[in-house]
């Protein structure tokens, strides 16, 4: 939530001015992020999802990571909706929301953010597994779905950690709950687990990508240069949307701001922070949208689709015709 009170809870004319006027720059990147990118993101999203689940017997093993990418994209963009227009706009709130909701939009928040970041990952390394061993089934579409309910389940269970701060929060009284009740270290688990450990695996997977591709074998003939594109060009864009925010959060965890009495500098982490948070809502836009574009097959899918869809309404006009003939007929 923003604030203008700085540590102790005052501040002077000129802190005041730059303070709203901090405010203000992001109330309006907030709204132009609502404008245009919100929409794109709920349409190329569910575009993602419903093309390839129509599609289930065609879909390949990066289309499953991609297909959970969207869903949690899905989520990701009502979390910014709800965020946005909330208190976290300073200008324009439209609706306030008590701490229960809050917490709420957080743990949705992480689990979005796990979901992503670890689906990219597993695709990567599956990516690397299918140019190493191309004709086993250690990365089919059938085990892609299992590990990928792994993911949800292990996204879940670590963004637990926020949910035990706000049950504590409401039983001050128990001394298990005052050791646990601490943004900070919950903070912690979210940057070591969401970004550093992916971050390692990401890594590790194209050292061992880049490594096969520079080996000239048979087996190279079978590879789509086209999905290689599409796994750097996400994992490149996540990180380089993610990075800013998970920043914040070990800046937030090794300084902690808000105990700061520069409050010039606690106004512009928050600003900064505030800032990071669009750039990862804007992961659930800018990675469908690579997807749509970059995937060969992804334009195919959509025109079977539609074609489908038209087949079956001309089908029920064309069924609708017959009979009529034969009525009159009769």
């Amino acid at each position: 939530m923003w604030s203008c009170g700085g540590s102790n809870g005052t501040v002077n004319g000129v802190e005041q001015q730059f303070c709203d006027d901090l405010g203000l720059v992001f109330s309006i990147l907030s709204i132009i992020y609502l404008i245009i990118c919100f929409p794109f993101s709920i349409c190329y999203n569910s575009l993602l999802v419903l093309v390839n689940l129509y599609n289930k017997p065609a879909m390949t093993m990066p289309d499953v990571y991609f297909v959970n990418i969207g869903i949690a994209g899905l989520i990701l963009s009502f979390v910014a909706l709800v965020q946005l227009l909330g208190p976290d706009n300073p200008q324009w709130a439209v609706w306030n929301f008590n701490r229960e909701v809050y917490i709420t939009l957080l743990i949705l928040f992480n689990i979005s953010a796990l979901v992503i970041m670890y689906s990219t990952t597993l695709l990567s390394l599956d990516y690397y597994i299918e140019q190493a061993l191309p004709r086993t089934y250690m990365s089919s579409v059938y085990n892609t779905k299992h590990v990928c309910g792994f993911v949800w389940g292990g996204a879940v269970l670590t963004s637990f950690s926020s949910l035990l701060l706000y049950v504590c929060s409401h039983v001050p009284k128990i001394i298990e709950c005052s050791k646990i009740q601490n943004k900070e270290v919950a903070d912690a688990i979210m940057v070591f687990i969401g970004f550093f450990v992916p971050a390692t695996a990401v890594f590790y997977a194209l050292i061992l990508i880049f490594r096969i591709r520079n080996q000239s074998t048979p087996l190279d003939q079978d590879s789509d240069p086209s999905t290689h594109k599409l796994l750097v060009a996400t994992i490149c864009t996540q990180f380089i949307l993610w990075t800013p925010y998970y920043m914040t959060l070990l800046v937030h965890i090794v300084f902690n701001p808000k105990g700061s009495d520069l409050i010039t500098q606690y106004h512009i982490y928050y600003f900064v922070k505030g800032l990071s948070k669009l750039l990862a809502y804007s992961c659930s836009f800018v990675i469908p949208l690579l997807y749509t574009y970059m995937h060969k097959n992804f334009t195919n899918k959509l025109r079977q689709l539609v074609r489908k869809l038209d087949c079956r309404t001309e089908g029920c006009s064309h069924q609708n015709s017959e009979v009529q003939q034969q009525v009159f007929l009769s």
